[in-house]
């Protein structure tokens, strides 16, 4: 006879709540991302409403005209059932009149004034005409038969959104759908009519073809142009490194000419099909907080603007806790999750306005003297001190910004590693980098500063760093090494 064996195991496991698990979506969430949230909230939930629509309405729908009868004080008016129809208990005595009700708006979001938001995108944002179909309306105006016409539609599909085409013409078409199957004269002339319908550049294969295009469209008697387009098709390296030597011995011509010619070809556009990018109104950062300073201080302000205003709508509230009926768990639920969000979006204000202002009391000396006085700073820092786990400091600053009298910050961007000078002291990675811009910006255009020089000023400065390092920090500004920073 079998037995069956059974094991009992012990073990931990966090769980959060639904209304925790909101609230650590919720302070995660860009200043976008928490907005369209609350928005959709406000759609779907009818136990919340917009501050802003709703008091809009309320002086409207309160007005009352000025000879309109007083309203029975309570205890006078007729009660439901009780015998009576009139404050006077009398039959013929005149009802009273009903209190006015504000006019319900529909599932639709009622307008302030007729007048849209002060952060519509539409207040700002435009529709551009984008590059391929700027070019088919160039294309349209072609007398051209229908096989030409799909060859050079295949051709613009085929344009990547810097206007180059990466692809051999041969792959851009099935061969099955042409008969008889396209030779390659046919797809060079389709490309040739795409490369001058519009922006002169749009089509090129490569840069030294791109700019050779913007080169052949400029008027023949533009000064170094002939030179420009050798340069292109020969020497665009040597004008990479900036090496005026090599390129006077390529040309055959004097220092002053090539210079001219480098000039004329600097002017171009490299990517000419970037300019016709939509603007995407998600990459506009909008300020979670500001700085400013009060007297010696500089002191943390929320931004609410930039966010509905929820609130409970507390007709519906009432109106549902009246019920009776046996049927109320949907409704009941709803109102939950309208009371539990509007908990979490304070706790979420009140979170990031904290570690702002934690931030910003460690780094008062940024805020007046620069990037040069960023100190050292890690998480776990403000996460101590405010008695919080450093996940949550983590997800109360990515992707939030801060607004100071020195332009946009994330907020991240005032958390740096610690780096150990020569006297024993410390300071940030920033305040290296800040150095760092600040010797390149003050060197000899005709001797710039190698990587191995940078390390040995910082090293007389007191913060010792290796070289590799200062080429990261170097990359991280942008900032191209010194041979190709060397002016002749």
């Amino acid at each position: 006879m079998a037995y069956a064996s059974y094991e009992l195991h012990a073990r931990q496991q966090t769980t959060l709540t639904p209304r925790l698990q909101q609230s650590v979506k919720l302070l995660q969430m860009s200043t976008l991302e928490f907005s369209r949230e609350i928005q959709q909230a406000l759609a779907e939930n009818p136990f919340l409403e917009d501050r802003d629509e709703a008091d809009a309405q309320e002086p409207d729908a309160g007005k009352m005209p000025a000879d309109a009868p007083a309203l029975p004080m309570a205890g006078d008016a007729a009660l439901p059932g009780d015998g009576r129809t009139g404050a006077d208990g009398g039959p013929d005595a005149p009802a009273p009149p009903e209190p006015p009700r504000a006019e319900y708006s529909g599932d639709y979001p009622a307008s302030r004034n007729n007048e849209p938001r002060d952060t519509d995108v539409g207040l700002w944002a435009r529709s551009t005409v984008g590059m391929r179909e700027r070019l088919r309306r160039s294309l349209a105006g072609y007398r051209l038969g229908p096989r030409d016409r799909a060859l050079a539609e295949y051709v613009i599909d085929a344009l990547d959104d810097d206007g180059y085409l990466r692809l051999p013409l041969e792959e851009l078409a099935n061969r099955a759908e042409f008969d008889p199957p396209i030779e390659a004269a046919e797809w060079d002339i389709a490309l040739k009519l795409v490369q001058h319908l519009d922006t002169p550049g749009l089509g090129a294969r490569d840069l030294a073809e791109c700019l050779g295009l913007q080169l052949d469209a400029l008027p023949a008697a533009t000064p170094s142009r002939g030179l420009a387009l050798r340069i292109v098709a020969q020497g665009l390296e040597a004008l990479a490194r900036r090496d005026y030597a090599a390129l006077q011995r390529l040309l055959g011509c004097e220092e002053t000419e090539v210079r001219q010619a480098c000039d004329v070809v600097r002017a171009l556009d490299p990517r000419p099909g970037a300019r016709f990018l939509p603007d995407d109104p998600s990459c506009y950062v909008t300020p979670d907080v500001a700085v400013r300073k009060e007297g010696k201080a500089w002191k943390v302000v929320l931004n609410r603007a930039n966010v509905p205003r929820a609130r409970l709508h507390q007709t519906y509230a009432d109106l549902f806790r009246r019920t009776r009926y046996d049927d109320r768990s949907p409704m009941a639920q709803a109102l939950q999750e309208a009371r539990w969000l509007l908990r979490n979006v304070e706790q979420r204000f009140a979170t990031i306005e904290r570690v702002a202002q934690a931030i910003v009391a460690r780094q008062q000396a940024f805020f007046e003297y620069g990037e040069i006085a960023l100190r050292p700073l890690m998480l776990r820092e403000v996460a101590d001190e405010l008695g919080i786990h450093e996940s949550t400091v983590s997800r109360a600053t990515t992707n939030k910004y801060m607004a100071t009298p020195r332009g946009v910050y994330e907020f991240k961007h005032f958390f740096s590693r610690e780096l150990v000078t020569r006297t024993g002291g410390t300071c940030s990675a920033a305040a290296v980098r800040a150095l760092i811009q600040e010797m390149i910006e003050a060197e000899d255009p005709g001797d710039p500063l190698s990587d191995v020089v940078l390390a040995e000023r910082l090293a007389r400065e007191g913060v010792v760093v290796a070289r590799r390092t200062v080429s990261k920090y170097r990359a991280q500004l942008r900032i191209p090494p010194a041979e190709l920073r060397r002016e002749p």
